[in-house]
C-alpha cells in the first residue's frame, strides 16, 4: 500500500483527534509535536508494511528497555543528532569556535565533592596505569576563564562507573570530582587509567546493535562539564585516540578535535588537552541543561 494512505481524511482525522487539535485546553507545541510523530509511525508503518506482530513486538522490546533508554540514545545516533544540530543552529547564529561540544552519556551523578584543583579522582585500588591530565580553559579571546568548574567523570580500568558498577566493588563517587578552578585557568588532575566497555550483554542495546549488525563498544575517555561565570556551559568528552574503538564508538561521542593520544610512559600516561568556552548571551546559557540525572547523598 501507498504511504499516501496516511493523508486520506480518515487517517488526518484520527490524528486530529489524538492531538487534541478540537479542544482549546493542553499545550500547543506539545499538541503539534505529537501528531507529527504518530503520523511519521504511521508512515514507517505504511512504507515498510510492518505487521501487527513487529508492532507489538517493538512495544514489548521498549518496555523491556526502560533501564537502557540511556544507552540506546547515544546509540541509535539521537544524541549525537542533537548535538549536530546544535552546532548548526549556532552556526546560524554566528556563534562559532570553541572545544566541540559532544554527548553526556547517561552516567553522570550529581553531587561530586567538590575540591581544589590538582586533585586525585580515585578513591579505589585499582591495577593500572596512572592518568594525568593538565590544561587550561579559556575564553573566545584566548583569556583565562575564572572561578570556572570542572566536572570529570569517568569508567575504571573495568570499564565501570562508581553509582552503576554490576560488582558492587567501588566507593561512593570513585573517578568523580568537581575541581574548583582558579583566576588563571589552569586545570590538573589524575587518577587510575580508565577503560573502554560495551553495553550490557544481553540487553537491550546489546540486542540492537546485533539486529543492526553493529557492535556496542565505547574507547576509553574521559567526561567534562565546564561551568563559569559569563560563559555557556560546555559538555563534552576526550576519546584516547590509540583506543582500537576511538574511530568506531557504538555512541557517536568521538569528534574531530577530541581525540588526543595519551604520552604513556612506563605506569604513567599524560594528556595535556585546553578547553575554550563561548561567551553566554544570558544566564541560561551558563546553566547545565535540564536533563534528569542520577542524584545520590
Amino acid at each position: 500500500m501507498d504511504v499516501s494512505f496516511v493523508e486520506t481524511p480518515q487517517i488526518q482525522s484520527l490524528l486530529d483527534r489524538v492531538a487534541g487539535a478540537e479542544s482549546s485546553a493542553g499545550n500547543p507545541r506539545v499538541k503539534a509535536i505529537m501528531r507529527d510523530l504518530v503520523e511519521s509511525l504511521m508512515t514507517l508503518i505504511v512504507r515498510h508494511d510492518i505487521t501487527e506482530n513487529e508492532a507489538w513486538g517493538a512495544v514489548n522490546f521498549l518496555q523491556n528497555s526502560a533501564g537502557e533508554f540511556g544507552l540506546l540514545m547515544p546509540g541509535s545516533g539521537l544524541e549525537h543528532f542533537m548535538d549536530l544540530y546544535l552546532d548548526a543552529k549556532d552556526a546560524e547564529a554566528g556563534k562559532t569556535g570553541g572545544t566541540p561540544r559532544t554527548i553526556e552519556g547517561p552516567l553522570y551523578v550529581e553531587g561530586a565533592p567538590l575540591v581544589d584543583n590538582d586533585a586525585n579522582l580515585t578513591s579505589d585500588p585499582d591495577d593500572t596505569e596512572t592518568l594525568y591530565m593538565t590544561g587550561r580553559i579559556t575564553g573566545p579571546d584566548g583569556e583565562p576563564v575564572e572561578n570556572a568548574i570542572l566536572h570529570v567523570w569517568h569508567a575504571n580500568s573495568k570499564g565501570f562507573y562508581s553509582h552503576f558498577d554490576p560488582t558492587g566493588d567501588q566507593t561512593p563517587f570513585n573517578n568523580r570530582r568537581r575541581l574548583r578552578l582558579g583566576s588563571d585557568g589552569r586545570y590538573a588532575f589524575h587518577s587510575k587509567m580508565p577503560s573502554g566497555y560495551s553495553v550490557p550483554p544481553g540487553g537491550a542495546s546489546d540486542k540492537l546493535m546485533t539486529m543492526l549488525g553493529r557492535h556496542g563498544n565505547r574507547p576509553a575517555h574521559v567526561h567534562f562539564f565546564i561551568e563559569a561565570p559569563g560563559y555557556r556551559q560546555l559538555t563534552t568528552q576526550i576519546n584516547f585516540g590509540d583506543d582500537p574503538f576511538a574511530a568506531d564508538d557504538f555512541a557517536f561521542g568521538t569528534r574531530e578535535g577530541l581525540l588526543p593520544v595519551p604520552n604513556r610512559q612506563g605506569n604513567t600516561a599524560h594528556i595535556a588537552f585546553d578547553f575554550q568556552l563561548q561567551r553566554a548571551d544570558e544566564r541560561g546559557d551558563e546553566a547545565l541543561s535540564h536533563r534528569a540525572r542520577l542524584a545520590v547523598a
